[in-house]
C-alpha cells in the first residue's frame, strides 16, 4: 500500500538541491524528528503516568518548569547529541551554551531550540509545541563554539521548523526551499507529508494577541487593534479574535488560515521592556518559517530576521503572519510614530 512521502524521504530530495550535501545535515534533522516522536509519547500519555505537573524547578526566564519540559529537553539534548553533528546546543530552559560530552562526536550545526512552547498549558490539555532553529559554525571546527556560533542573525537560519502536539501530532519545517508539513501516522509509526509547499493567505481575518496587555501597548499598537474590531473600519466584518497562549498553536493556525498574531513591547512587566518572546529560540525560526511561506514578521520597527542578537536568551516584540496584515500594522506604527515626532 502506497503511504505516501515519508519525512526522511523528502529530506533527502531536498538534500540533492545541495550539491555539496554529505549527508550530515539529514542526520540532524532525523534526530529532531525522532525526538518529536518521544515528545509526543509521552505528551499523550500525560494523563496516565506522573509527567503532569511542576518539576520543582525555575528555569533562565525565571519560569516555572513542568514536568514535561525537563522530558522534552532531555530527549532533544540526547538525540542531538547522539546524531554527531553539533558543535553546541541551546535550550530556552537553559542559561548558557550546552556542551556536547565528550562521548560524542562534534559536527558543524548547532541547535537552538524551546523544548516545550506553551507549557504553561499542559495540566488543561491545550496544544502545545517544539520550536527549532538550526545554524551553521562559524568559528573553525578545531575550536569550542562559542558565542561567536550562538549569535548569528536569523537570516543565516539553514533550516527551522516546529512540532505541535495535539489532535493530531505535526512536523512543520523549511530549508530555505518552502514550508512544508508532516503528519504523524501512529499505525506505520512515520510523518507523513500532509501539507506541502504551504502559502499563508495574504490576509486573513484573524488577530491572535493577548488583549490583557491592551492599556500597556504603544499608540499605534492599540489603533491597529481597534481598527480590526471596528465595524465601521472598512472590513467586510471585523477580524475575529483567537489566541490559545500557545505561541506554536496560535501561529500554526495562522500559518493555514491567514492571520496575524501579536507579542508586541508593552509596559506591564518592567524585567520584559523589550517584549516577551525570544529572539533565538522564538522569534527567528517563525519569522523564518513565515517568510519562506510568503509572510512577513516584524518587531514593528524591523525586519525579526535581520537583528543582531546580543545575548542567547534576548527577547523582542514580534508581529508575524500574512504579509497584507503585518504591513497594515506596520503602518499603523508609522502613523502614530510621525504624530509622536510631531
Amino acid at each position: 500500500m502506497d503511504i505516501g512521502v515519508t519525512i526522511f524521504d523528502h529530506i533527502l530530495s531536498n538534500q540533492k538541491l545541495n550539491p555539496g550535501a554529505t549527508g550530515a545535515f539529514t542526520r540532524l534533522l532525523m534526530a529532531i524528528v525522532v525526538a518529536a516522536k518521544v515528545v509526543q509519547r509521552d505528551v499523550a500519555k500525560a494523563g496516565l503516568v506522573d509527567v503532569l505537573g511542576r518539576a520543582g524547578s525555575i528555569n533562565v526566564q525565571g519560569e516555572e518548569v513542568q514536568k514535561l519540559d525537563e522530558i522534552a529537553n532531555q530527549a532533544l539534548k540526547s538525540l542531538l547529541w547522539s546524531s554527531g553533528e553539533v558543535c553546541t546546543l541551546i535550550s530556552e530552559e537553559e542559561a548558557d551554551l550546552i556542551e556536547i560530552p565528550r562521548q560524542f562526536k562534534r559536527g558543524n550545526y548547532l541547535v537552538h531550540f524551546d523544548p516545550l512552547d506553551g507549557s504553561s498549558n499542559i495540566d488543561a490539555n491545550v496544544s502545545i509545541g517544539t520550536i527549532f532553529s538550526i545554524y551553521r559554525r562559524v568559528t573553525p571546527p578545531e575550536m569550542d563554539a562559542g558565542l561567536q556560533d550562538a549569535l548569528q542573525q536569523g537570516m543565516r537560519q539553514v533550516a527551522a521548523g516546529y512540532i505541535i502536539y495535539g489532535s493530531s501530532c505535526m512536523l512543520v519545517y523549511s530549508t530555505g526551499y518552502g514550508v512544508h508539513g508532516f503528519t504523524l501516522d501512529a499505525s506505520v509509526g512515520e510523518f507523513l507529508l500532509s501539507h506541502p509547499s504551504i502559502r499563508i493567505p495574504s490576509r486573513g481575518k484573524i488577530y491572535s494577541t493577548n488583549e490583557s496587555n491592551y492599556r500597556y501597548w504603544d499608540e499605534g499598537t492599540r489603533n491597529y487593534i481597534d481598527w480590526l474590531k471596528d465595524p465601521e473600519a472598512g472590513h467586510a466584518k471585523p477580524y475575529t479574535s483567537r489566541y490559545i497562549g500557545s505561541l506554536v498553536a496560535d501561529f500554526h493556525r495562522n500559518l493555514l488560515y491567514g492571520g496575524i498574531f501579536l507579542y508586541p513591547a508593552d509596559l506591564r512587566d518592567p524585567h520584559k521592556p523589550r517584549g516577551k518572546l525570544r529572539l533565538m529560540c522564538e522569534a527567528n525560526p517563525m519569522s523564518f518559517i513565515c517568510e519562506q511561506a510568503g509572510g512577513l514578521a516584524t518587531t514593528g520597527s524591523e525586519r525579526v530576521l535581520e537583528i543582531q542578537p546580543t545575548e542567547i536568551h534576548q527577547r523582542v516584540p514580534l508581529i508575524v503572519g500574512s504579509c497584507e496584515d503585518v504591513q497594515t500594522y506596520q503602518d499603523f506604527m508609522a502613523r502614530a510614530r510621525g504624530r509622536s515626532a510631531g
